[in-house]
């Protein structure tokens, strides 16, 4: 098999998936893009797993499994983190979330000072 082509295709994918993280404004849809980011990764391992049998037998395949865990674990934290952001805002465009203010309920509450 030749390499070349995996290779250019897991460049493919990441670039795709580079360019969805910087373009998109919706926050699925930029973890979708990181997933597909990981994807070509894991493409990358695996491809180079075959092709290169020097000293780690399947580590590549070993460390694709580690990545597909990695995901997993992104997305679910992802998804918390978005459904959070849906239900304090009512909007997951990412454009439009604040970072440095404070929350609104503390916004509305005037502190006194002890």
């Amino acid at each position: 098999m030749r390499p070349v082509i995996p290779y250019v295709t897991a460049a493919l994918l990441f670039g795709a998936g580079v360019y969805g993280v910087l373009r998109r404004r919706n926050a699925v849809l930029v973890l979708m893009a990181v997933e597909l980011m990981l994807n070509a990764v894991n493409l990358i391992l695996v491809t180079a797993d075959t092709t290169v049998r020097a000293t780690l037998p399947h580590g590549g395949q070993v460390f694709a499994l580690f990545v597909i865990v990695l995901a997993a674990a992104e997305v679910g934290v992802g998804l918390a983190i978005v459904l959070q952001l849906y239900r304090l805002r009512g909007s997951v465009a990412v454009d439009t979330v604040r970072l440095d203010a404070a929350p609104a309920s503390e916004l509305d509450e005037p502190r006194v000072p002890s």
